[in-house]
């Protein structure tokens, strides 16, 4: 580790005390105040365990990751990987049928033209090093848009089924009725990326400006490459909300409708 890295974080024994208590604090805090969407679901549950698998894949990740950054087909293989998980879990974030795979064209149509665009201006090397990181950051943003503007989209076409029938008697088609009602739920899920892009520098210090900091870029290169991150992110997280937006007001990502109740 060099001295840089390591005055900021030092890895020692305390570091791993210190990170057990803080997710068994998140734990406790999601047990105690009963953080659950409904009493068959723990959240404290799935802190502990998202804490846990946070541990063992950054671990198995350290050591495939020095393969990858070697070796273009390493490359495509863990780029590969993450996009498989990302659609994995914003489906099944979003519903628990077989329409969940649907999700990878959200985050394909956000991340692949953003990345196609950097590899052919050569702003971006086709190597490890360069693109497993941007790559990273981009299907994450994806991902936490798709999950938000699905789950946000559904929930009010679930609530709000009696005014998309209204729309639909006044002459409007199915899926713009659908539209109406969806769009001002699922537009929510770009806040969070925008928020974070208008206060970069007064609120957060994003880990691509520090990272680089730390490994001896200077602070104005720093600043440019986060500027670029934050930018494309924008880019990527607009394009997978309006594509999560359409399949969802054209019926292509549902849930299965409520069983209806028997008569008393």
């Amino acid at each position: 580790m060099t001295s840089s890295a390591a005055s900021l974080i030092p890895v020692n024994i305390t570091l791993g005390i210190l990170l057990a208590v803080l997710l068994l604090v998140a734990a406790a805090v999601a047990a105690w105040f009963h953080l659950d969407p409904h009493p068959y679901k723990s959240r404290a549950r799935e802190i502990l365990v998202a804490g846990v698998r946070a541990a063992v894949q950054l671990a198995v990740v350290s050591v495939v990751i020095a393969w990858a950054v070697k070796s273009v087909l390493g490359l495509v293989a863990f780029l590969v990987v993450m996009s498989t998980v990302a659609v994995r879990t914003a489906g099944r974030r979003i519903t628990s049928n077989n329409t969940w795979w649907l999700t990878v064209a959200p985050i394909g149509a956000g991340v692949s033209p953003v990345v196609a665009v950097l590899l052919l201006t050569g702003l971006v090397p086709l190597k490890g090093i360069a693109l497993i990181p941007i790559t990273g950051q981009l299907i994450g943003g994806a991902l936490t848009v798709t999950v938000l503007a699905g789950r946000r989209a559904l929930d009010e076409l679930t609530q709000r089924h009696g005014e998309v029938e209204a729309a639909m008697a006044l002459g409007f088609l199915d899926r713009d009725a659908r539209m109406e009602i969806a769009r001002p739920a699922a537009s929510e899920a770009l806040l969070p990326g925008i928020d974070q892009t208008r206060t970069v520098g007064l609120v957060t210090l994003p880990g691509a400006f520090v990272g680089m900091l730390l490994g001896g870029a200077s602070p104005v290169m720093a600043g440019a490459v986060q500027l670029f991150v934050l930018i494309a992110l924008m880019a990527v997280q607009s394009i997978a909300v309006a594509v999560t937006l359409e399949l969802v007001a054209r019926h292509h990502l549902h849930r299965r409708a409520p069983a209806p109740r028997q008569p008393a």
